[in-house]
């Protein structure tokens, strides 16, 4: 089965308030199975542009990944991150194999 990802991109108006988001989102995926492949380290534009943090989660299938975001607790949750930040965010299926 094809592992599913959430891939972000981010741009944070207020640092303080992004951490409450943070401080919720750790415990959140773990009890999710849900685990950061990136998480907000360095990046180099090279084509294109994108927002300045770059973050990707993964999921042991696309519809994990896809329950994990449409859930009660995450949508409630992330309250917090739309207030602090501006995203562009994707649930992508991965590759099997």
């Amino acid at each position: 089965m094809a592992k599913g990802y959430w891939v972000v991109h981010i741009t944070v108006s207020d640092m303080d308030a992004y951490r409450v988001y943070q401080e919720f989102v750790r415990p959140f995926l773990a009890a999710n199975d849900g685990r950061f492949i990136i998480r907000g380290g360095a990046q180099t534009v090279v084509e294109g542009s994108v927002r300045p943090r770059t973050v990707v989660v993964e999921f042991p299938s696309l519809a994990d990944a896809q329950r994990a975001y449409h859930s009660p607790e995450y949508q409630a949750g992330m309250q917090t991150r739309l207030q602090a930040s501006v995203a562009d965010f994707a649930i992508v299926e991965g590759l099997e194999g």
